[in-house]
């Protein structure tokens, strides 16, 4: 019998849950709920669901203060799902340790997709991410080799690093920060227009059309992420 995936609901508005949980529940995911912070330590610790869906609004305490709490008291991967839509809030919940970010309003089938790609980084995480497939681009991290259509694609090592860190988290987004703190270990020449550079470079080089990229997407003003292909 399939193990059903659990997911700790956390907002303080009783129909925002309820949506979410009729939605997860067609989906056949168990759900459990908090409504604020104390309630939602409590959940986690009694409960160790799979995913965490995270409202930053919350009565008692602000819902950043939680993220790397939830990150050191369990393995479980924390989606963000939020109003707060300012740039500078999705970074600091990314840089924080949170796995993906989600606005509101939001609509139900995008967060079932974002629960899909969460789920298959986790079980990808636990055995180790060694490859992965985005469209006919194929990435081999144990042989660090790149190919597109089966042809093999030369990289910098800048670029490589890059796409390696991506890759490692297939479908999550990796703040601007994240990277540049990987592949410029020189704080001095950490300087995001750098990034841009590489990564338009690597577009030309992966993408079948790099000015509607389908493989490295952009999360404006916040970061990148790896469109893995459906398992």
């Amino acid at each position: 019998m399939k193990t059903r995936h659990k997911v700790l609901i956390v907002d303080d508005e009783p129909h925002i849950r309820r949506l979410i949980q009729t939605a997860l529940g067609r989906a056949d995911y168990a759900t459990v709920e908090a409504g604020n912070a104390r309630e939602t330590m409590e959940r986690l610790r009694e409960e160790r669901p799979d995913l965490v869906l995270l409202d930053l609004g919350l009565p008692d305490r602000d819902g950043l203060e939680l993220v790397p709490l939830i990150k050191k008291e369990t393995d479980a991967t924390l989606i963000i799902v939020s109003a707060r839509d300012a740039t500078d809030e999705k970074v600091a919940a990314l840089d924080l340790g949170a796995d993906d970010y989600l606005t509101k309003p939001f609509d139900t089938d995008e967060l079932l997709a974002r629960l899909r790609v969460a789920l298959r980084h986790r079980m990808a995480r636990g055995g180790g991410v060694s490859a992965v497939t985005a469209g006919d681009v194929s990435i081999d991290l144990m042989e660090r080799r790149i190919t597109k259509a089966g042809r093999e694609v030369h990289l910098t090592p800048k670029e490589y690093a890059v796409v390696a860190q991506l890759a490692q988290h297939p479908g999550r987004v990796i703040t601007h920060h994240q990277i540049m703190m990987q592949v410029w270990p020189s704080e001095n020449e950490r300087h995001v227009e750098y990034l841009r550079v590489l990564v338009r470079n690597l577009r030309q080089k992966l993408e079948d059309d790099p000015q509607r990229p389908q493989i490295i997407g952009n999360e404006i003003g916040v970061g990148y992420r790896l469109h893995v292909s459906p398992e």
